[in-house]
């Protein structure tokens, strides 16, 4: 949004909803002292004020003069207060649509202008006092989760999943796996929290553990602070990963950053081999337990969705496997499962996703789930089951975009075959 109309359209956009909102606040406040209502009118300016210096900011300064931390707070904080905004003024629509339809009524029967536009007790606020509190309520406590969501970037979950294939080999009972996805160290600005998470993956001692895409936000060099933590990752039979859109730097200016994006795509594949993880490339290995095999599955980024790339081909990756009693599939997407997998190749038993972050903002709680990304993805987080094949959508190590998570916490998964 760097061009000149953009900035102005989004900015006339902060001032709009910052004049509708503050009519809001103008009745909230009406009660009070001349002195309370123009210090909390000042604050509330201050604030827009803060909101598009802060855009500014953002938008005209390049990462090195901040810092790739202080820009993304800046993002999330314009983000914020531009949704609890958002999300507050559908209260105060409702109160000016009910009173548009009451003054209709009005034109149309004129009794009906005799009716009280205050609640039936007299005592009481009247219905447009309480629709602005209820909206200044709902976008304050959206702006105070948010805030709060910085402080939860690296409180990472443990989540046990027992998942029982009537065709697993015995061998492989019992097999325990760490699924880790979405690890964007571009993101990462905590060294001391990145390994409080890598801790927590060799405590659980698995025997394999599974990347499933989107190691960087765009940059090889981005890992190179966290190589040796990311390189402390081992498990008796490997550590496997492969590529998620982000990996293939599609986001960024190349001519400005002294490198090409093919080089930086082959210095990314030299990061895994340095840190000891085995990146699949549209091609499977064997996994050998007890004198018996199943066979691991990787492909590169491959989306049902129009705006990110499919460069992945399970048809390669396939060939060969037939013959394997129980396959695992990594693969970053998860619109894949539903596209592809599923339809094409039903002797696929269990498919490792990631990329949907849930959004990074949510809701969870026993026997309910929710985040806005369910109207983007189908499966967005966890398992979801058909007939003998099972999908595992993670929610993500790391965190773009926003710098915290709100509901939906970074996840370690311990998948346990049975």
């Amino acid at each position: 949004m760097r061009s000149p109309i953009g900035v102005i359209i989004f900015i006339s956009l902060i001032l709009l909803l910052d004049t509708y909102f503050f009519q809001a606040i103008k009745t909230i406040t009406q009660p009070y002292s001349h002195r309370y209502k123009n210090a909390v009118h000042t604050v509330y300016w201050l604030i827009t004020g803060i909101t598009i210096l802060s855009f500014l900011l953002f938008v005209y300064t390049e990462q090195d003069f901040f810092g790739k931390t202080a820009r993304a707070y800046m993002f999330a904080f314009v983000m914020a207060v531009f949704l609890a905004k958002l999300i507050g003024i559908t209260f105060f629509l409702m109160d000016d649509i009910r009173r548009l339809v009451q003054f209709g009524i009005g034109k149309m029967i004129p009794k009906a202008n005799a009716m009280p536009s205050a609640t039936a007790d007299g005592d009481g606020i009247s219905r447009s006092t309480f629709l602005s509190w209820l909206g200044v309520a709902a976008g304050s406590t959206l702006f105070g989760s948010l805030v709060y969501g910085f402080t939860n970037k690296y409180n990472y979950m443990i989540k046990n999943v027992q998942l029982s294939f009537e065709n697993l080999p015995g061998a492989f009972r019992g097999l325990k796996i760490v699924h880790i996805s979405d690890i964007h160290s571009g993101s990462f600005n905590d060294p001391k929290g990145v390994a409080k998470g890598i801790e927590m993956i060799l405590e659980q001692k698995p025997d394999l553990i599974l990347f499933t895409g989107d190691l960087v936000n765009d940059m090889a060099i981005e890992m190179d602070p966290y190589k040796d933590l990311m390189s402390r990752l081992n498990a008796p039979m490997g550590v496997y990963s492969v590529l998620g859109n982000h990996d293939y730097g599609d986001y960024v200016i190349w001519p400005n950053k002294g490198i090409t994006k093919e080089q930086n795509l082959v210095n990314l594949k030299q990061v895994h081999s340095d840190i000891g993880w085995r990146l699949l490339m549209n091609e499977h290995v064997v996994l050998e337990k007890g004198g018996e095999k199943i066979a691991l599955l990787g492909i590169e980024n491959w989306s049902a969705k129009g705006r990110f790339p499919k460069h992945g081909k399970l048809d390669k990756a396939y060939e060969g496997t037939a013959s394997y009693p129980f396959k695992i599939l990594m693969s970053h997407d998860p619109s894949h499962w539903d596209a592809e997998v599923k339809q094409q190749y039903k002797d696929i038993n269990l498919t490792l996703s990631g990329h949907t972050h849930g959004m990074q903002f949510g809701v969870e709680i026993p026997g309910f789930k929710w985040s806005p990304v369910q109207y983007l993805y189908k499966q967005w987080a966890g398992l979801y089951e058909e007939a003998n094949q099972k999908l595992y959508v993670n929610r993500g190590f790391g965190f773009i975009g926003y710098p915290g998570r709100v509901g939906i916490l970074p996840e370690i998964t311990l998948i346990e075959l049975v």
